[in-house]
């Protein structure tokens, strides 16, 4: 396997990064700080970086078309117009808990946008799975801690998800043509090393890719959830990747400084930084959501 290439992508730090993602629409890159609810946004090919304040806590984005995205909230699902900057309330998701946020979110290849929930301060079992497709809301999965690592196999028949507070990640069955769970999920991969398991996405290959919240590593699990590679990132603690080349395997990689004490940021100057890491292979983009 190739060595990576590892470089700062985007040097203004993020206290909680998340979300990030690619339009191949517009080629565009974006990720958010979940804290000071801000969306980045910049062009693959180089350019200035687009920081968009949201007025409230956001963490995951859909493309809907090359105009509109569709943006997870504390209060739900928003749709913003990307030349005025302009957001209209969608989906209420539970915008009458003020207690809660949206976290890890991302399309199926069926178009249905599954969005996790959890406690802005990570009260235990506060947190749940949603499924969003053309207009119909769900509620898949409850009692989760802190939703992460929601993704899919590239046919659709799997769906991924974690909870970082028991350090699991369960795969369950899935209809390939709605993105709705078949049956129960199962134990994917148990983490008992240093870290936490954070956000994935899944490669051509089927291969899932998990940033390891504490242990500064992108750890690879094939599809029987084996790893078969880790890759150290020079931050402790990486939060989320996303695929952004078309012919390659080279993603961006969310980390953040949240939580850190003064002394920890001081050894971990590079903290909430978006890093670039350069390989071979092949990624994968999330289709547009079905409104």
């Amino acid at each position: 396997m190739d060595q990576p290439k590892i470089s700062i992508f985007h040097e203004v730090p993020c206290e909680l990064g998340e979300g990030p993602g690619y339009d191949p629409l517009t080629k565009t890159v974006w990720w958010f700080d979940i804290v000071t609810g801000r969306l980045f946004e910049k062009p693959r090919t180089g350019g200035q970086v687009a920081i968009h304040p949201l007025g409230q806590m956001a963490s995951a984005l859909a493309v809907i078309d090359a105009d509109r995205q569709l943006i997870s909230t504390e209060t739900g699902l928003f749709i913003r117009d990307r030349t005025t900057g302009h957001t209209v309330m969608h989906q209420p998701i539970e915008a009458d808990n003020p207690l809660t946020r949206s976290n890890d979110a991302r399309v199926h290849p069926a178009g249905a946008f599954w969005i996790g929930t959890m406690g802005k301060k990570a009260e235990k079992s506060a947190g749940s799975i949603y499924w969003y497709r053309e207009g119909q809301l769900r509620t898949l999965f409850t009692n989760i801690s802190i939703t992460n690592s929601i993704c899919f196999s590239p046919d659709g028949r799997i769906g991924y998800f974690a909870d970082t507070g028991r350090n699991i990640i369960w795969r369950v069955d899935a209809d390939p043509e709605t993105g709705l769970p078949l049956g129960e999920p199962a134990v994917f991969y148990q983490h008992r090393d240093t870290g936490g398991i954070d956000g994935s996405v899944v490669d051509h290959d089927g291969n899932l890719w998990n940033a390891c919240w504490g242990r500064s590593h992108i750890d690879i699990y094939s599809p029987d959830g084996q790893r078969i590679r880790s890759i150290a990132t020079p931050v402790k603690q990486p939060s989320c990747p996303a695929f952004i080349d078309e012919g390659s395997a080279s993603l961006i990689v969310t980390t953040a400084y949240h939580d850190m004490t003064e002394a920890e940021q001081k050894s971990d100057p590079d903290a909430g930084k978006t890093f670039l890491i350069e390989l071979a292979g092949r990624g994968r983009f999330d289709p547009p959501v079905r409104l």
